[in-house]
């Protein structure tokens, strides 16, 4: 397998993993008379540093396990990953999020018909806000996928490389830290939006929930506020980006003579 063909296939199984696991806990917590209802948000911030634990370790190995277009364009922003990847990866990224939405739609079939309540069938699939206020919101995504990507490039440089042979990605090894910076987010600074920091993470999931037919009825999927998941998540890593540069990156010890 060509390394461009390993990047793409380990950045759409590994994102389908990603929003399977996340959106699942998210199903269990939220969706009606299913075993974990009401268990509340320490569940849903564990179970998506979980995700994203398995969702590094299952695709470093292929793709460098960005999994995350926010996190692809905070790297080439970092000057660690090819920019012509960047397009290829993002689009894998998209479609693997669509995928792990309509898995966890099937998984949970028969308890879309017993939620009544619309809004939490939403809430499976995407973020919204606790207190609407699009300056505000933007910001909270914004901060929440700094601090995401700033830990990632530290993490995944100099010594990690992607599929081109390049520095740019995370390895298998950084599968678990890289959950637990999620963790942290979630449990810290998810309480204002819901922490998606990951365009795909929120609008592959919300154009499902556009698509797919959903017992009992649904709601609108709130396209007002979409572009908010979207556009936050760039500006933090791009910022974040600018700041590991600014930093001069990861120090190298020089070799020894």
């Amino acid at each position: 397998m060509s390394p461009f063909a390993a990047g793409i296939i380990g950045e759409f199984f590994g994102t389908t993993l990603l929003i399977l696991l996340g959106d699942g806990v998210v199903a269990n917590v939220l969706l009606t008379r299913t075993k974990g209802q009401n268990a509340g948000l320490i569940a849903i911030t564990w179970g998506w540093a979980m995700a994203v634990f398995v969702g590094v370790f299952t695709s470093a190995k292929f793709s460098g396990a960005h999994l995350n277009p926010a996190v692809t364009i905070g790297l080439t922003t970092a000057g660690e990953f090819e920019a012509g990847l960047v397009p290829y990866y993002i689009v894998a990224q998209m479609l693997g999020a669509m995928l792990g939405a309509t898995l966890v739609w099937l998984h949970y079939h028969p308890h879309w018909s017993l939620t009544e309540d619309k809004d939490l069938k939403l809430a499976v699939f995407c973020t919204g806000p606790a207190v609407r206020h699009p300056l505000m919101n933007l910001i909270s995504e914004t901060i929440g996928t700094f601090v995401l990507v700033f830990a990632a490039l530290y993490l995944s440089s100099p010594s990690i490389s992607g599929p081109d042979g390049k520095p740019g990605g995370l390895g298998s090894i950084d599968a678990l830290p890289i959950g637990l910076v999620v963790l942290a987010i979630g449990l810290s600074l998810g309480g204002t939006t819901g922490y998606a920091i990951n365009p795909a993470r929120d609008l592959g999931p919300r154009i499902m929930h556009a698509l797919l037919p959903i017992p009992g009825g649904k709601r609108d999927s709130d396209w007002g506020y979409s572009w908010i998941p979207v556009v936050g998540p760039i500006l933090g890593a791009v910022i974040a980006a600018a700041l590991y540069r600014a930093l001069g990156g990861v120090y190298v010890p020089p070799p020894i003579s």
